[in-house]
This record gives structure tokens, sequence and C-alpha cells, in this order.
């Protein structure tokens, strides 16, 4: 006899949208977490100086707010607040000028000079149908008959492009150091397939749902997540580490926020072994190197708009971006690297305490890769923000191992869920039509190394909920 309906392992955004998903269903429900606390990759702790409150992994979110699965929950019930910076996203030249990713699509355009127009026709046949194009990109591309073929059909014959096929249109290297960034959030080569809807996926949730975080760091949507899930009678156990699926209580369905290697390790042999042996080739990304900061004040941008943005990149041009890139897929930590920089506290001062700020940066780096990368970090920093180091009052630098160790889906320091070259991104763990669901009827992967993959928005475990409820427990779920 089951003791509960379903088991989630792991409480991370995944983990707790898949549990929620299922609850609300009337199911009995019970997560299982390693760590202390809830979150996962969307956790929030004082790893500087007390006061100063850092997103371990993830910080800002437009998939978040633009989740089909999230915004149907009432998560503000719960205490998740929005926060919206004047601009999303600020891309900072070295003549001290910068574009923007701004809410509005013409303001974007104005600050891409020449290419402002082709911007505009780039973007605008998506501009106002976010949620239509939500449901159908943020899924698995074989699992059902789109919603509205039509409109996948236009944004998939742009989107499957390489981010260096998708820019080709544009003069400048303001909108082509733009778009680079944005592609870059995908850690593969600006020349692999979908790079390119990365970049346009990411620039239409700008100006439709913004660039936001929660008030409060990352934590805040976990702990959301993870209140509505108890009020709606699920259970979570924190600081239970999980080995195997026969240390669990009986249950008819096992879904799981893991990567596919610890996947089989979990279930051992029930799993037919052909199937474990393709989730063990499973193929991790680049790792990051991420540094969190305390701040005596504000970071000093050369560039005036950058003081107004939520999420800075640092990187002006394609050719060093996809440099940066190219080094650390290729096992090489890259001399110049490309940074994705947040400065949550400038518009949610409690993140830090009298009068300071928070400062969250990465960098690409090779998988596993175990050096240091503060002194080329804090000198890209300094070419755009000059007397950086002079504010620094504290910081907290974690390479792969580090990363890593603070949460084991992070495999060698790959925060994407595995490798996202070629056309990974799209099929993951196996080109399968259903990839939640594995040969054991009872066993389901939930993870962000299945579709949509990596980002806090929790439609990877939406999505495996709703295959469990359909084929373990004859539920239909919207």
């Amino acid at each position: 006899m089951a003791e509960v309906d379903a088991v989630v392992v792991g409480a991370g955004p995944n983990g707790l949208t898949a549990a929620v998903t299922l609850a609300r269903a009337g199911l009995a429900v019970r997560v299982y977490e390693a760590a202390a606390s809830v979150g996962g990759g969307a956790r929030t702790e004082e790893s500087t100086l007390p006061g100063f409150r850092h997103d371990l992994c993830s910080a800002v979110h437009p998939l978040g707010a633009g989740s089909p699965a999230l915004r149907a929950l009432p998560l503000q019930r719960y205490g998740l607040a929005w926060v919206e910076p004047p601009i999303p996203l600020a891309h900072p030249f070295a003549d001290g000028s910068a574009s923007v990713l701004a809410r509005s699509a013409e303001e974007t355009a104005v600050s891409l000079g020449e290419d402002g127009a082709t911007y505009l026709r780039m973007v605008g046949p998506f501009l106002g149908r976010w949620d239509s194009l939500a449901d159908d990109v943020l899924r698995a591309p074989l699992a059902a008959w789109p919603r509205h073929p039509l409109l996948l059909a236009r944004f998939g014959a742009r989107a499957v492009l390489p981010a260096a096929l998708l820019v080709r249109p544009f003069r400048g290297q303001r909108a082509r150091g733009l778009f680079a960034g944005l592609a870059a959030h995908a850690i593969a080569p600006l020349g692999s397939p979908a790079t390119g809807g990365v970049a346009l996926l990411f620039a239409l949730a700008a100006h439709d749902v913004g660039w936001p975080f929660p008030r409060g760091g990352s934590q805040a949507l976990s702990d959301a997540l993870a209140a509505h899930l108890r009020c709606l009678g699920g259970q979570i156990e924190t600081g239970h580490q999980v080995d195997s699926l026969d240390d669990l209580p009986p249950a008819r369905a096992f879904l799981l926020d893991v990567m596919p290697g610890r996947l089989v390790a979990l279930a051992g042999t029930r799993l037919p072994r052909r199937y474990a042996e393709r989730l063990r080739r499973y193929r991790h990304g680049p790792g990051v190197f991420k540094i969190d900061y305390a701040l005596s004040a504000p970071v000093p941008w050369a560039a005036e708009p950058c003081t107004r943005a939520g999420t800075v990149h640092l990187g002006p041009s394609f050719a060093e971006i996809d440099t940066a890139l190219r080094a650390a897929f290729h096992g090489d930590a890259p001399r110049t690297p490309f940074l994705i920089v947040a400065q949550p506290s400038l518009f949610d001062p409690s993140r830090a305490t009298g009068g300071g700020q928070v400062l969250w940066v990465y960098g690409h780096v090779p998988n596993g890769w175990r050096g240091d990368l503060t002194e080329a970090v804090e000198r890209q920093i300094e070419r755009f923000a000059p007397g950086f180091r002079d504010l620094v009052l504290d910081r907290n630098a974690a390479g792969p191992p580090e990363i890593e160790a603070r949460n084991r889906n992070n495999v060698g320091g790959d925060i994407a869920g595995g490798g996202c070259d070629r056309l990974r991104l799209l099929f993951r763990p196996t080109a399968a039509p259903v990839p939640y669901a594995t040969p054991n009827p009872s066993i389901y992967l939930c993870s962000s190394a299945t579709p949509p993959g990596p980002g806090v928005h929790g439609m990877c475990g939406y999505h495996a909920a709703r295959v469990a409820a359909r084929r373990v427990f004859r539920l239909k779920v919207e």
C-alpha cells in the first residue's frame, strides 16, 4: 500500500512546482530535500557580511515572471513580490555609452541606433503575445500539438537559428553585442543552433513581463512555493539526503528533481540497463565562476543607463563574448570573461544594510575548473566601472567545485542542467517525445535536464507532474 500518492526528491523550483501541481489535483505529496532549506538554485543567504543577502545561484527571473505554471499560482498570498528595475538590462561599451533592453521595444530600438528599425521588425510580430508564445515554447517540442501553431512556426523559424546568424541583419556593434549577451545565457558557443532563440525569448520577456526579481531575494519565490504546498496538505522534509528510492516511503509515483546520472543512482535496478546507460552518458556543459560582493556604495558605472538597470552584461562586442564562451566550452578559462551582473539592492534596500550594496556576478569557465577567476572578473568590471575595487567590503568567490557542493544538480559547476550546444537545449535528456517519463511507469524526471531547460520557471516540474498525473493517477491537470 502506498503511504503517499507521490514523492518528490529535490525542493528546487522544479521539484516544488511538481509537488504543488500534484497537490492541487488532490493528491497526497511528500517532498524530500537534502539541504537545510528549500530552494535549490533559488536560495538566498548571507554569504559575505551580516545583513548582506546574496542569491546563491539564480537572481533575476524573466522566465519566472513569465512562467505559465507560476503565474497560475497565488504566490503573492505567501509573500512573493516582484521588484521591477527601471531598465531590465544594460549593455555598456568602452566609450561610456550603453545599449538597453527596456520594457519598451521602442526605447530599446532607440538605444540601438542604426539597427533600431531592424530590431523592431524582428520582435514586432511577437510583442504582446507572451502568454500564447510561452505556452508552446516552454515545453518539450514533441510532447503535443502546439496551441498556437502559426505563432510558434513564425517564432521557431527565427529561434532555431544560431545567434551568429540571427544577428546578421544588424550592421552595428550595439545591437550585435546586446544580442550576443542575451544568447550567452544558453552557455554555448554563439554558432550553436537555437542560441538565437534564447536571445529572442529573453528580449520578448523583457518587453512583455520584464526582468524582475523577488523582493528579499530568490528565496522568497521558493518559500512561497513551499508555503502554498503546505497549505494544500503537502509535506516537506529538509535535511533528508536520499541515496536510493528504496529508502523512501511507498508511493505510486516518484518525481526526481535531479540530474540524469543521479536518477540512475537513485533508481538502481528499477530502470532498464540500456536506458540507464544513455542517462549515464548525458553531457554537462561549462561551469561558472561566481562572486558575491558586499559593497560600500553602488557600482560607479561609466555608462549612466547601468545605474538604472537590474542586470548588466559586460562584454561589448559579439566577437569578445563568443571568444569567452568558446574558451570555456573547449576547456580553457577565458582571459577576458563575459560577465552577467545583477545589482538587486539598488531597487530592494532590504538586501543590504547600512547603505551598502550586494552585487552578483558570474562568468563562464570549463566544467569542473579549479582555478581562480577573481582577478579577471574584477579587471572586466573595472573596465566599465573605474574605482569598483575601492568599494569592496567583502567577497565570496565560488568556482565549479563550490557551486556543485552547494547544489548537486550543478554538476561540475554547470548551472544549465546539461549542455545547451547543438540541439541539447530542446531534446534532453534524450530525444524522446515525452522526456519526463522513464521506462518505469512510476519514475519521472522533473529537473532542468528536461525541457524547457534552465531557468527559475518551474515548467520542467509542471510538465513532469502533468504526465505523472495522467499516466499514474488518470487525472487531467491543466
